[in-house]
């Protein structure tokens, strides 16, 4: 079995840590994320931060959009994580093979599925907020990033991993290709939306809450920047929706929970405009088939998405499991798209008057 990312990696978090003049006298990995690598700190002081070691996908001044974005959120008096300074005022670390950052530590409790409706209320809640917080941010991003969520470009990539591989998991990722794109062909065309600025990936990991199901706040803001809102409603739904986990044999999506995160984000949504509501349940159906496809395409790459040593026996078996799983979630959704486009009605009828 391969070493542990987290156990490899403390020597140099400890090494980072002096960077900020930080004693730890524990680091807890956190193993949620897929993508960075991630402690929380707990410091000989007493205080409390969040270290991470970026993906190398992340240049270092995608920092300097978390410092704008975060100061903005702050203002407005949202809870928000914030960047820790090094002691020679420095955003980050290189330790000459990663960038490092350190965040100051917001108390709460992230799910990878969500423990009842109460939360899902929650969760559209809070994205909603968080949406509604960012709308009159007018700055340009020090660091612009093309939008996470963009089908053609990942479908694009998932056809070249399949002409140029000869990896072991070819022929069974080359038939589930067939099959995720088949259904990505078959879905209507979503119309071009206008651009607002979002998270990128708010997957249910990516949120906090407090006690009794209180809204905290949105974490992981590496994907911030300026995208469609109906594909970060897509994701949103399509990880908050399915109470299976996203490396299990089944998936589903799940209607009630969609309808009460649905109400959650129509209750604090006045921006949302009418098209942008049109388009949540095909954007949702597209985000599912679009993971599907990323996670295929690195079952053959094994470059980008964190895998569990202690399940599976590499990062290509992991993902193709990921792959099936996105594949049958938005096969469900598509099975209920005429109930799901009803509580879709039923949550914005309320608010009669949107933008167009």
């Amino acid at each position: 079995m391969p070493p542990d990312r987290h156990t490899e990696a403390a020597p140099i978090a400890h090494r980072v840590l002096t960077e900020y003049g930080v004693e730890a006298i524990e680091l807890i990995p956190i193993t949620e994320g897929l993508i960075n690598l991630t402690w929380r700190v707990q410091s000989s002081s007493g205080g409390c931060f969040i270290l991470q070691r970026l993906h190398a996908i992340s240049p270092p001044s995608v920092n300097l959009n978390l410092r704008e974005v975060t100061a903005h959120l702050a203002a407005r008096g949202r809870v928000t994580p914030q960047l820790v300074a090094t002691t020679v005022g420095a955003w980050w670390v290189d330790d000459g093979r990663a960038i490092w950052r350190l965040q100051t530590f917001v108390d709460g409790r992230s799910f990878a599925i969500l423990p009842d409706l109460a939360h899902a209320t929650a969760a559209g809640c809070l994205l909603g907020d968080f949406h509604r917080a960012l709308s009159d941010f007018t700055k340009e991003l020090p660091c612009p990033r093309a939008p996470v969520h963009a089908p053609l470009r990942h479908f694009a990539a998932l056809e070249t991993a399949l002409t140029t591989s000869n990896h072991r998991l070819l022929h069974e990722v080359r038939l589930l290709a067939l099959v995720i794109t088949q259904a990505f062909n078959g879905m209507p065309e979503i119309p071009a939306q206008p651009l607002r600025l979002v998270h990128g990936d708010p997957k249910l990991s990516n949120l906090l809450f407090g006690s009794f199901a209180t809204p905290r706040c949105l974490v992981d803001l590496d994907t911030v920047g300026f995208a469609p809102l109906a594909y970060e409603l897509g994701d949103a739904f399509r990880s908050w929706c399915n109470p299976e986990p996203e490396d299990g044999i089944e998936a589903r999506f799940n209607l009630t929970l969609f309808t009460a995160a649905l109400e959650g984000y129509a209750a604090v949504a006045d921006f949302i405009s009418a098209s942008e509501i049109d388009a949540i349940v095909p954007a949702t159906e597209v985000i599912y088939l679009e993971l599907a496809a990323r996670f295929a395409t690195d079952a053959i790459n094994e470059s980008y998405f964190g895998w569990d040593p202690a399940r599976f026996a590499n990062r290509g078996e992991h993902n193709l499991v990921r792959a099936r799983n996105q594949l049958q979630a938005a096969r469900s959704l598509h099975a209920q798209r005429a109930d799901a486009e009803a509580a879709v009605r039923r949550a914005f009828g309320a608010h009669s008057s949107r933008p167009s």
